[in-house]
Formats: C-alpha cells, sequence, structure tokens
C-alpha cells in the first residue's frame, strides 16, 4: 500500500511501550527505561571488574585515585554507555539489576540473598495478584522481589518489629520503585498481634518468615492463612530448622514440610580455561515450606522406612543428638589414670558405704 508523499513521519519513541501494551506502566518500570537521568543509582564497572555505584545528580563528580569524571558525562547518555575519567580509566555505566540493587544498597540488617529470594519466589509460588504476608522485613531486599511477584494488583504486608529497620527498608524499596509501591504496605510491631488486626482468618495466599522464632508464630499464621496456602520460612541455622519443622508437626494444621538449602558457585571464563571460581556463595540460610490444611482434616501420617534400632518410645535417643557412647573399658582406663577411687563393681553413680 502506497502511502501519499505530504504523510508527516514520526520517529518511535524508544521509552513507549509496545505497539498494543497498556498505556498504564507497571510501578517503577517508567524509571528502568530510557537515558539516564538525573537521581538515576547507576553501577559502574571499571577495568579490573570492579564495581562502584553511585546516584547521578547535577554538578557531582565520581572520584577515584585515578581521576575522576563529571556526573554530566552520563546524564542523558543511554544505558551501556562507557565514560573515561581523566587518569584514562574506562567505566561502563549501567543501571542495577534487582541482585545488584539489594547486594549495594545501604542496610540496618543482613539481606535475603538473590539465590534465596528467587528460591523464595518459585518454591513460595508468589504469583500476580496474591495476597502476601512477610514478617522480618531487614532492609527490604526480599520485600522488592515480593512486589515484583505479586505486581500492582497484588497485596504485600510486610511486618518488622523495629522501627528503624522498617524506616531502612521503606528508603530502599521506595528508591528502587522510584516511589511508593501500590501494592505494599508497612507495619511495626509482632507478627502475632499485627497479623490478627491486618487479615481476616482464612484470607491470606502466602505467608514468608524471616525472623528468629518462627515457631512462636504458627498459631497467627495457620489462621490467616487459606486452605492450601503456603509458609515458607528462612531460618539460619540447623536448629532454627528441627524446632520448626517439629512445631509444624505438633501444630496439626500443615502438611509435611520440606527443606533445603542451595549454593551458587561461580566459573571462570576465559578461552580454554574453563574452571570454577575459587570463592562461591555457600550457605547463607536454609528455606522451609508448608502448606495449610483445610480445617478439621487430619495430616495424613507420613510413611517413612525405620532406621536401623528406630523405637517409637526412643524417637530422640543420644544417637538421633550425635551423642557417642562412651564404653566402660574406656570409663575404666580414665579412672585409672587420674588414680580415682571407687569400687569398679559397683554401679556408676553410687559410692561403698564405707565413704558414706
Amino acid at each position: 500500500m502506497s502511502t501519499p508523499e505530504n504523510a508527516a513521519t514520526t520517529t518511535p519513541d524508544p521509552s513507549a511501550p509496545p505497539p498494543g501494551a497498556p498505556a498504564d506502566q507497571a510501578t517503577g518500570a517508567a524509571a528502568r527505561r530510557g537515558p539516564l537521568r538525573a537521581g538515576d543509582r547507576v553501577q559502574l564497572t571499571d577495568p579490573r571488574g570492579r564495581l562502584h555505584t553511585i546516584t547521578l545528580a547535577p554538578g557531582a563528580t565520581f572520584h577515584t585515585h585515578q581521576g575522576y569524571f563529571r556526573h554530566e558525562d552520563l546524564i542523558g547518555a543511554p544505558e551501556g554507555s562507557v565514560v573515561t575519567s581523566t587518569g584514562q580509566i574506562a567505566y561502563l555505566a549501567l543501571r542495577p539489576l534487582l541482585a545488584d540493587y539489594t547486594l549495594s544498597m545501604p542496610r540496618g540488617a543482613a539481606v535475603v540473598y538473590p539465590k534465596d529470594a528467587g528460591q523464595i519466589v518459585t518454591m513460595g509460588d508468589i504469583y500476580p495478584g496474591a495476597r502476601v504476608v512477610e514478617a522480618g522485613v531487614g532492609s527490604g531486599a526480599l520485600t522488592m522481589s515480593l512486589l515484583r511477584a505479586v505486581g500492582d494488583r497484588g497485596a504485600l504486608h510486610s511486618i518488622e518489629r523495629r522501627e528503624d529497620f522498617a524506616a531502612i527498608a521503606r528508603a530502599n524499596v521506595e528508591g528502587f520503585f522510584a516511589g511508593p509501591h501500590p501494592a505494599w504496605r508497612l507495619s511495626v510491631g509482632d507478627l502475632s498481634d499485627v497479623l490478627p488486626t491486618v487479615a481476616q482468618p482464612a484470607t491470606v495466599d502466602r505467608v514468608v518468615l524471616d525472623m528468629l522464632a518462627p515457631w512462636e508464630n504458627l498459631d497467627a499464621v495457620a489462621d490467616a492463612l487459606a486452605p492450601g496456602g503456603v509458609l515458607l520460612a528462612y531460618v539460619a541455622t540447623t536448629t532454627q530448622l528441627s524446632r520448626l519443622a517439629e512445631g509444624l508437626r505438633d501444630d496439626g494444621r500443615f502438611t509435611e514440610p520440606a527443606a533445603w538449602e542451595s549454593m551458587v558457585r561461580g566459573w571462570h571464563l576465559e578461552g580454554l580455561a574453563v574452571r570454577p571460581e575459587h570463592r562461591m556463595i555457600g550457605h547463607t540460610g536454609f528455606l522451609i515450606t508448608t502448606r495449610r490444611m483445610a480445617d478439621g482434616v487430619a495430616v495424613p501420617v507420613r510413611r517413612r522406612r525405620p532406621s536401623k534400632g528406630y523405637t517409637p518410645e526412643d524417637a530422640w535417643s543420644p544417637d538421633d543428638l550425635g551423642e557417642r557412647a562412651v564404653s566402660d573399658k574406656k570409663v575404666r582406663k580414665v579412672r585409672r589414670d587420674l588414680g580415682a577411687q571407687g569400687d569398679p563393681g559397683l554401679p556408676a553413680g553410687e559410692v561403698p558405704e564405707s565413704q558414706v
């Protein structure tokens, strides 16, 4: 089809949504498109792979011992530009990805690493439009991943005990999304106190806990979760993991819990020199997940092959706890070496009448 000669031609706006896309964009999407602007956080990578994160501001400069450059050299430039300092050091400039942002942002509490946040979103089945409760906000790293997953039409209610941590988390989250997120509410207080006031029984789809003693809040979580809802907890130690698992089983309203951890190892890639990196992100925490049973329904008994020597009356034996048995022969030898007195024929703990 021919085009009239006098028809006006227009240059498409690269920051505009593609044809057929809704006019209203998701929260924070516009801030991650287009040229670099004043107020944007930018990640700089030098020739040795070292990272520097700056916030662009008119009149500001970035200094190192190898020279400097002005922020105006980047403001208005497209992402993926290279700026050269006065010391002839070239820096690649890109907006930080979510994983980069969470590891470089200001923090009050330790953050949930991207490898764990990704598994929480996937294994917790956090979907667009879900109603999610998060307890233990920390610095807001996991909150950002959850908000991206639920979207603008979902609902995430975050609960944090410490007001100072909550303030840091709010600043980080709003900095990443370039303003308040419509799906997010943040409360300060204990989960067991706040949750019954913000959620009706059986109305929450997912609960994510990152706290010291999650087993203390199982009653409040069970009341708020809808049947089939997912509870996922992030704990740091095996002691916490064991106690939470036993608490879930004793509660009777949750399915058999499953637990795991993940470790990430990078690889060095240079020609034929392909090998594992010397460093890796090892243990950061354990993830444990379970689902809410329907009210009044008993949890099916999990059938397991009993371990050797297992008896129901002695489920937690010294061997189960890792306690090593000490032989009588070794005890007698130690007593001889120490010159301990006593009648070896007497039961342990008893003293001859002559010594009473």
